[in-house]
C-alpha cells in the first residue's frame, strides 16, 4: 500500500521483512498498527520458528510486551503512552492472566486501553505460548509523515 508507510525495526523485524513476508507496523494517518509481538529477543540477527522464543513463561511474556514499545518507538512513537487498544493471544490463559495484567499495569500506569484476551490453541512457532498486538494514536508522529503541499 502506498500510502501507508511500513517499519521493520533491526534484528527480527528484518528477518520477518525477509523470511516471513510481513511488517512489524504500520502508520495509517495518526494510527501506528503493530503486528503480534512474541517473546523473542527483537535485537538478535538470526532466526529460526523452533528456537524464536526462549526462557520462562513469564520472561516470554515480558519480553513481548519490551517488543512492543521497541516497535512503536521504532515507528516513531512514544511507546505504551499512546496504546488505545491491546489483544493477548495466550496458549494457556489461567497460567498467563495475572502476568498479562502485571505488564498492563507496569506499562501503562497512567491510562486504560481496551483489551480483549483471547486462548488459542497454537501461535506462528510451536515454541510460543504468548503473543500481543496493539494500536496506538500518534497525532505527533503523524505530522512528521503527512506529505507536504507544493
Amino acid at each position: 500500500m502506498a500510502n501507508c508507510q511500513q517499519y521493520n525495526y533491526p534484528g527480527y523485524g528484518k528477518w520477518a521483512e525477509k523470511n516471513l513476508n510481513y511488517a512489524q507496523a504500520v502508520r495509517v494517518g495518526d494510527r501506528i498498527i503493530c503486528s503480534g509481538q512474541g517473546g523473542w529477543d527483537c535485537r538478535q540477527e538470526e532466526f529460526t520458528l523452533d528456537t524464536l522464543v526462549k526462557g520462562s513463561l513469564f520472561e516470554e511474556i515480558d519480553q513481548a510486551f519490551e517488543n512492543c514499545d521497541y516497535n512503536l518507538k521504532h515507528a516513531g512513537g512514544k511507546g505504551w503512552s499512546q496504546v488505545f487498544r491491546v489483544v493477548t493471544y495466550s496458549t494457556d490463559i489461567p497460567s498467563q492472566h495475572e502476568r498479562i495484567v502485571y505488564n498492563l499495569t507496569k506499562w501503562m500506569p497512567d491510562h486504560r486501553p481496551v483489551w480483549t484476551e483471547l486462548g488459542v490453541k497454537e501461535l506462528g512457532s510451536n515454541k510460543m505460548h504468548f503473543e500481543i498486538d496493539v494500536e496506538a494514536y500518534d497525532p505527533e508522529g503523524a505530522e512528521g509523515v503527512k506529505p507536504t503541499k507544493a
